[in-house]
């Protein structure tokens, strides 16, 4: 119960930690971090769109004891880069971000333990590839935990490379 509650809180800090995106000049937010790699608002973009599949078709699955099913991550990728370009304003894409956060934290918490932990598939697969661990929910709210650290140090790089942060 105690790293239930631990892996969902860490996923949850995501949410308090986009409030340090907020005072950025909002042309920022739309240049590329490197060469070839997505802006922070595409970023941004791209973690909110998982968190509302997460919301809107995983989690009703899980609770109905379904296998987990997700898309094609390149062309459901591409629909959040072209959201972040569509000339959303920082404040709302900041602010859309963390309130599904905070909506999805709040129906991971109200999901029963067992079922959090309960041992479904992932597209068709029942473990991990590379850590043979049987997928659950609370096994892919880890994987997208790990997922979102891996983009806040990118942007957390950018903004040293640019003398922001």
């Amino acid at each position: 119960m105690i790293e239930t509650t631990n892996i969902i809180s860490n996923f949850g800090k995501f949410s308090s930690w986009l409030n340090t995106l907020e005072e950025l000049d909002e042309s920022l937010l739309s240049k590329p971090i490197a060469k070839g790699k997505w802006s922070i608002g595409e970023i941004i973009a791209h973690i909110t769109n998982w968190d509302n599949y997460l919301l809107s078709e995983i989690i009703p699955s899980v609770r109905n004891e379904k296998g987990m099913e997700f898309p094609d991550f390149d062309s459901y990728n591409k629909k959040a880069s072209d959201y972040a370009k569509s000339g959303i304003s920082q404040s709302k894409l900041l602010k859309e971000a963390k309130n599904t956060r905070e909506i999805l934290v709040k129906e991971l918490y109200e999901t029963p333990t067992d079922k959090l932990n309960k041992s479904l598939t992932a597209n068709g697969v029942t473990h991990c590839p590379h850590t043979g661990t049987p997928y659950s929910l609370l096994y892919i709210v880890k994987e997208f935990t790990d997922h979102d650290n891996h983009h806040k140090e990118q942007i957390i790089q950018f903004l040293k490379e640019n003398n922001l942060k």
